[in-house]
């Protein structure tokens, strides 16, 4: 199985003055989160604006970006929603069009059971040669897959791990427990990182990597070299930064919000997602100010 990486920036799409997608754009901003720290990025996850996206757009940015990034580092497409035939049918195209590995989302809003969630997901990976990561983030979903089902689920080879945004460290601890040895959990929640691999996690899946990559890579590397006082701090001096981005406005608001202050052609969001109030945009910029930016922004 491919080399994943332990930090992948969960990518903003960029969109041109007239709202559509910026292919170009993305290019360049996937070469820069590559060069201030990530192995690779997730294209049209939910900090990608996925809902709003139509089918022939997710395709133009998992080839575009595959195109740009070639193997400087992984690109790993989001293609998993409710609708299994549709992921399946997605995720095969995502692997002719040359992406890395797949982002696969529990199905959200008609809550399945457990073993739908199985099916679900053992449909998907049967259905392409390529690594899959499972993303359960119930606060979005409305649903929770429990540690036994991902664990069953780590027993089908080309299911490489989970992204885990639930937030509950037990339940986390218990699937790195019940799960096949190298079944890899990558902390959902940026704030989460630190505490993930402290019982076992592998790395990120991130948002805040867009703005200080080379410090979410520091903390990864001073832990996994026994440094944890160090990793410990710069994983507190972050935290503010981690929280404000996550609960100025709902994802991907304000982390797009920072990367149009600093100079980058992001542009907006599309409905319906609005930019922060002005109270929230004080806010996400008085912390981002605070730190030193990692990201050298494309022109």
């Amino acid at each position: 199985m491919a080399e994943i990486g332990r930090l992948l920036t969960a990518m903003i799409t960029p969109f041109d003055e007239s709202g559509a997608v910026d292919y170009e754009q993305a290019q360049q901003l996937a070469l820069a989160l590559l060069r201030s720290g990530s192995d690779g990025v997730v294209v049209a996850g939910t900090t990608g604006e996925v809902p709003t996206l139509d089918h022939d757009e997710k395709m133009g940015l998992f080839k575009a970006v595959k195109q740009a990034v070639g193997d400087a580092g992984v690109v790993i497409a989001g293609t998993g929603n409710y609708n299994t035939a549709e992921s399946e049918k997605l995720g095969r195209e995502a692997e002719a069009a040359g992406v890395d590995g797949l982002l696969l989302t529990v199905p959200y809003y008609n809550k399945p059971p457990q073993e739908g969630l199985f099916r679900h997901f053992e449909t998907l990976a049967k259905g392409t040669g390529l690594p899959c990561i499972m993303y359960n983030i119930p606060g979005r979903t409305g649903i929770n897959m429990t540690a036994e089902t991902t664990a069953r689920l780590s027993r089908i080879p080309n299911i490489a791990g989970v992204k885990e945004a639930s937030g509950n460290l037990e339940q986390i601890g218990q699937i790195m427990n019940l799960s096949r040895d190298g079944f890899r959990v990558w902390s959902g929640n940026d704030s989460d990182t630190l505490p993930i691999l402290s019982i076992g996690g592998y790395g990120v899946i991130c948002v805040v990597s867009h703005l200080v990559g080379l410090q979410m890579r520091e903390i990864i590397d001073k832990y996994l070299d026994g440094k944890v006082e160090a990793a410990s701090q710069i994983h507190r001096r972050l935290l503010p930064l981690m929280m404000t981005l996550m609960t100025a406005a709902s994802n991907p608001i304000p982390i797009k919000y920072a990367l149009r202050q600093l100079g980058c052609k992001v542009g907006g969001l599309r409905l319906p997602l609005v930019d922060p109030d002005e109270a929230a945009a004080a806010k996400i910029m008085a912390e981002v100010r605070r730190h030193r930016i990692d990201l050298v922004v494309p022109a």
